[in-house]
């Protein structure tokens, strides 16, 4: 199939809650439109078929892929990119236009949830190679390799995600679902049994939750820099309950690291020897939880459109 370099292959993963999904897409569609880009669109249906039309999209020769979608959306559409069989993928541009509950990606470059701007940006079509992370597993079957461009969570943030998964059903919205996980188990402060190897040292010990970040992670990891090729390490052990409301206005303030319960590493690999009942998410996507899991970046693996 030949593509126009130009052309925009454009996914649209509807926002997660919402009974506007017609009307949002309406409005970026018509913006678009209003500036004369060129574009293919497709509609996601279902979970996993971002993946898929990413992966369909770089083998069929588009080089510039936009994700209307939140975090979520972009590791689906990550992993199709790098999934793919496109000889130049490292060079595809992959463009972003937020429109989830969870847009922390987005946030690190400057991107509101408002499309014009971002729209602009892509237009704009500043472009910067940027690493991509990566984690090793075995599913009982075979060995995997999925990959993400913001934070591995284990423990406590990965729980969260998943509650919310299951009871966003119940609260119709997703937003809602979030909120109530995150104070629910922040009040039972539930441990893990941990074995990790950061840069030759083992740390083992009762850890509630661990981000591995290439960049913000919800603010576990303020300092990490997705284009320096490290990985930056928030270890989070049990805090006493007056540390908990310090630890949230701190993790809101950007200072994460400063409490005194939160240990930081920099390193360029993890290895998750043990995490007894932990769940694992990668970018808000739920990973099967094998371990012991291996956790690793690519510098500049792929290109993104960012803003100037």
């Amino acid at each position: 199939m030949s593509v126009e370099p130009k052309k925009w292959g454009v996914i649209y993963n509807p926002k997660a809650g919402t009974r506007k999904v017609k009307k949002r897409w309406k409005e970026i569609k018509e913006y678009m439109d209003s500036k004369g880009v060129d574009y293919d669109y497709v509609q996601s249906e279902g979970f996993g078929s971002v993946e898929r039309l990413a992966k369909i999209l770089a083998n069929n020769g588009y080089r510039t892929i936009v994700v209307v979608g939140g975090d979520g959306a972009l590791n689906d559409a990550i992993n199709g990119i790098m999934l793919s069989d496109a000889e130049d993928k490292n060079d595809i541009a992959l463009g972003f236009i937020p429109n989830g509950i969870g847009n922390d990606f987005a946030r690190y470059w400057g991107l509101s949830t408002e499309y014009k701007p971002a729209v602009d940006c892509i237009i704009n079509h500043r472009l910067k190679k940027i690493d991509v992370g990566y984690c090793n597993f075995y599913d009982g079957k075979e060995h995997q390799r999925r990959y993400f461009l913001n934070a591995v969570n284990i423990g406590l943030g990965a729980r969260i995600v998943k509650i919310t998964d299951q009871t966003k059903r119940f609260w119709g919205v997703k937003f809602l679902s979030y909120v109530a996980a995150l104070f629910s188990l922040i009040f039972e402060r539930k441990l893990y049994r941990m074995h990790l190897r950061i840069n030759d040292e083992h740390i083992r010990g009762r850890i509630m939750t661990v981000c591995v970040g290439s960049a913000w992670g919800w603010g576990q990891t303020p300092s990490a820099v997705p284009y320096n090729g490290w990985l930056d390490v928030s270890v989070i052990y049990r805090p006493e309950f007056l540390q908990i409301i310090s630890g949230l206005w701190m993790l809101i303030q950007g200072r994460i690291l400063n409490h005194k319960v939160v240990k930081s590493y920099r390193t360029k690999k993890v290895k998750v020897l043990r995490a007894q009942n932990a769940s694992v998410d990668l970018d808000g996507r739920l990973l099967p939880k094998h371990f012991p899991l291996e956790v690793g970046i690519l510098p500049e693996k792929t290109t993104l459109i960012i803003p100037n």
